[in-house]
């Protein structure tokens, strides 16, 4: 699989100002979003799944940005630290009641950077996420955002068995949607994402 991951940091840092600040990444997960931590003052990453946490130590070792980052495998809920802003990495639409996330995040820091996809990607729609993003979205849209930024991307695969091995984790429907790719080569997904501060 390949996402133009170096065009989705450029977005980011220029949507939010990162520079010598105190970030808490909420579902950092492998790490593909790290960069930032570069210009940051330091990273405070809360995930509860210890495997991805793992990878987001190898990710940041093989970068250099071990000193930067603090790695907390804990339920987000559980958690009580201070920053200038509480970034969610692609995971509000994972949380039970995005509106909760939202409201804890808001008692650890002043701002709070959403990166999410957006709720008319096809991408969503493949991994059998798209209501899942619509009600995070919607819990965005209710709350008093000081900005929202959406942009376009792409997913994309070899073949039919790399798209297979990436979505199987979501399940049978994701499985089923992807079907009409079989015997398909250089296969294109749209993936539409957005970045609200609130």
């Amino acid at each position: 699989m390949a996402t133009d991951i170096k065009k989705m940091i450029s977005n980011l840092m220029e949507f939010y100002d990162f520079n010598n600040q105190t970030i808490i990444t909420v579902g950092s997960g492998g790490g593909q979003f790290i960069e930032y931590g570069r210009v940051s003052k330091n990273v405070i990453a809360i995930d509860n799944d210890e495997i991805a946490l793992q990878k987001l130590k190898e990710n940041l070792l093989k970068s250099g940005l071990d000193s930067k980052f603090t790695l907390i495998h804990s339920d987000f809920y559980l958690t009580n630290l201070k920053a200038d802003v509480v970034m969610f990495e692609f995971c509000l639409h994972e949380m039970k009641d995005p509106l909760a996330a939202i409201k804890h995040a808001q008692t650890m820091a002043p701002n709070i950077l959403v990166t999410d996809h957006w709720p008319e990607s096809k991408w969503a729609y493949y991994v059998d996420e798209e209501e899942k993003v619509k009600k995070s979205w919607a819990v965005i849209n209710s709350l008093s955002t000081k900005k929202v930024q959406k942009y376009d991307g792409l997913q994309l695969f070899n073949d039919y068995e790399e798209i297979y091995q990436k979505v199987k984790v979501q399940g049978e429907n994701s499985i089923n949607r992807i079907a009409e790719f079989k015997d398909k080569k250089n296969i294109t997904i749209p993936m539409s994402y957005g970045f609200a501060l609130l």
